[in-house]
């Protein structure tokens, strides 16, 4: 072992893989140490909506270090949260009222589950069981990812996870079976159903019709079970609206957000919450209050970012960009679609995936690191899930840029044939 001594995320590596040195980011693109244009085709883990290094937000990002550095956060406040809770009250389904801030999706979930859980300890009847949906991802802390998939994400750390009851993907053709699943358990008294709207993500952008996700939501509302949007990846134009709840006409009584809520700058999140779930731990009883923080909550320079970036959803036409480039994609897909070896296409707003057919399928599938060193040896950042190919980028992406994008898929697909 040699070289640098930093241990990446899902990175083995034992199999000795290259990792390339970025010295600078614009637009859709990273620039190597080497000289490299890289296109970021999946912006750069979800995170990156407008582009990479926006002038808006770099600007606000400036101004506040300046001025401000990370204060607790824990009875005092400062403008930059201010700004962003106010902006998020006009921009969200107004039942949201309470805006709390974490670091992360994970914590941004975390937060959600512990949310639901007081509130109905504090109002005198405890129930402790989540629902959640089969092949679902919504972190890697132990909260986040008890209510996630189980498999070999993390299968080391069973003994730290708590039970959940799961209902089946809503496959085409077997929806109702998702709904029954779902109802029985709301029956019986659940405390939340947790979900991620209209696609899951790392499960492997599996898509579900808006029509069950309304379902879902009136199930839910009709045995008085919590239910938790996480919208992690899936809000902020995703979809191809600004959230993917509004798709189906749904407002959470707890919606998740993180990765594009600064634009993809800098980590931030938010857990919002219905009126009901805050009044729930209000009181003049210091033992209702809600333990939940962190030391860099609301981290005033992160909190900047947001607000630029609810600035531009403002005064910006943020979705004729993500309508434009959910256009392009779709008539790449569906070129890409006709050629053998290719199955499920699909295709949710500005996201769109395919799955390449393989005696190996799922995650630890050897196509997926295969096919991904093809693509950075052609400057693109792509990373598969497994034999599931998706492309997700920055809406400020050219038509160029998405050409040569599709080539390169089209192109690993004729090899791998």
């Amino acid at each position: 072992m040699s070289g640098s001594p930093i241990w990446h995320p899902f990175t083995q590596h034992g199999l000795e893989v290259r990792i390339p040195t970025i010295v600078r980011t614009e637009g859709a693109a990273l620039y190597t140490a080497d000289g490299r244009r890289v296109i970021d085709a999946i912006s750069s883990w979800w995170v990156t909506t407008h582009g990479h290094s926006h002038p808006g937000i770099m600007a606000a990002i400036r101004e506040t270090a300046e001025t401000l550095d990370q204060i607790i956060f824990a009875g005092w406040t400062h403008p930059p949260a201010e700004a962003v809770a106010e902006g998020l009250r006009a921009l969200m389904p107004p039942e949201l009222t309470r805006i709390f801030f974490s670091d992360s999706g994970s914590t941004a979930v975390e937060v959600a589950l512990k949310m639901a859980l007081g509130y109905w300890l504090h109002r005198g009847e405890p129930r402790d069981r989540i629902v959640v949906m089969e092949h679902s991802y919504h972190g890697d802390t132990i909260g986040a990812m008890s209510v996630g998939a189980r498999g070999v994400f993390n299968r080391a750390y069973a003994p730290l996870l708590f039970d959940v009851a799961t209902i089946p993907f809503p496959a085409a053709d077997s929806e109702q079976q998702t709904l029954d699943a779902l109802e029985r358990h709301c029956r019986r008294g659940a405390a939340a159903f947790i979900v991620e709207p209209l696609v899951l993500g790392a499960g492997g952008m599996l898509m579900y019709p808006a029509s069950v996700l309304a379902e879902m939501r009136r199930i839910c509302a009709a045995h008085g079970v919590l239910f938790i949007a996480d919208e992690v990846m899936t809000a902020w134009g995703r979809t191809g609206t600004l959230l993917a709840c509004a798709q189906a006409g749904v407002v959470p009584d707890i919606l998740c957000l993180s990765k594009g809520l600064t634009g993809g700058a800098v980590p931030l999140a938010v857990t919002m919450a219905a009126e009901p779930i805050y009044a729930a731990h209000y009181a003049d009883d210091r033992a209702r209050m809600f333990f939940h923080s962190s030391s860099y909550t609301a981290n005033p320079i992160a909190c900047a970012a947001a607000a630029a970036n609810l600035a531009i959803w403002r005064e910006e036409p943020v979705l004729d960009r993500v309508a434009a480039l959910s256009g392009m994609q779709g008539r790449h897909l569906a070129s890409i679609a006709e050629m053998s070896g290719v199955s499920n296409p699909r295709q949710s707003g500005t996201i769109v995936a395919l799955d390449l057919e393989t005696p190996n399928t799922g995650y630890l599938s050897e196509l997926g690191p295969r096919l991904q060193t093809q693509f950075v040896e052609r400057d693109i950042l792509l990373r598969p899930l497994g034999n599931t190919l998706y492309v997700m980028p920055p809406y400020c992406i050219g038509s160029d840029d998405l050409d040569r994008i599709f080539d390169a898929i089209g192109e690993a697909i004729r090899v791998t044939r």
